[in-house]
């Protein structure tokens, strides 16, 4: 079972570091970040970088989450394992499925290929490919895709990068309205 645990932002991958030397694969059998690929613009050259997907977070793979989460006390920076008033409560299915769906085993999320025409939107490949219900705004500047999801009990916006395959969609191609102005 998946579970979230929120730690100090910056300090993701020393807390995943620190899992997994500190605590066993047969009590936690991984600890992650997922990241998003984003494009970014450096002296005038595209590259791609990786950006933390929820700043903030580590997700647990474990099925004792007990033990889990007494060994995790131990640790700084550690500040607790989400769940419902005091209990901890596991990721969903849905929410296991969306992440492994979105980002693969890897837990990165690729850059997908859209076409825009005005608040039009349409993902040619990609993991947002069939999830373009979720686009809530796209910053074409920046070359984001902001997507709202729900995640941890409650609403998430995420973000994640994208590539231009055309400027225009061709008419009569099915594509979905964006709920916010396309920046």
């Amino acid at each position: 079972m998946w579970y979230v645990m929120q730690v100090r932002v910056g300090s993701e991958e020393r807390i995943c570091q620190q899992c997994s030397i500190r605590i066993p694969e047969s009590i936690l059998r991984r600890s992650f970040v997922p990241y998003s690929e984003n494009r970014m613009k450096f002296h005038g050259q595209w590259r791609t970088q990786k950006r933390r997907l929820f700043p903030g977070y580590v997700f647990l793979d474990t099925d004792d989450i007990q033990e889990t989460a007494i060994r995790l006390s131990r640790m700084s920076d550690m500040t607790k394992i989400l769940g419902v008033g005091d209990e901890i409560v596991p990721l969903t299915e849905e929410e296991v499925s969306f992440m492994q769906q979105l980002g693969g085993d890897a837990q990165v999320v690729r850059l997908s290929k859209l076409m825009l025409d005005g608040t039009q939107v349409r993902v040619l490949n990609g993991p947002l490919k069939g999830k373009e219900g979720l686009i809530c705004k796209i910053d074409k500047h920046k070359r984001r895709v902001y997507l709202e999801v729900e995640m941890f009990h409650r609403t998430q916006r995420i973000e994640v990068g994208f590539e231009f395959a055309v400027e225009k969609a061709a008419p009569g191609e099915a594509a979905a309205d964006v709920k916010e102005e396309i920046a």
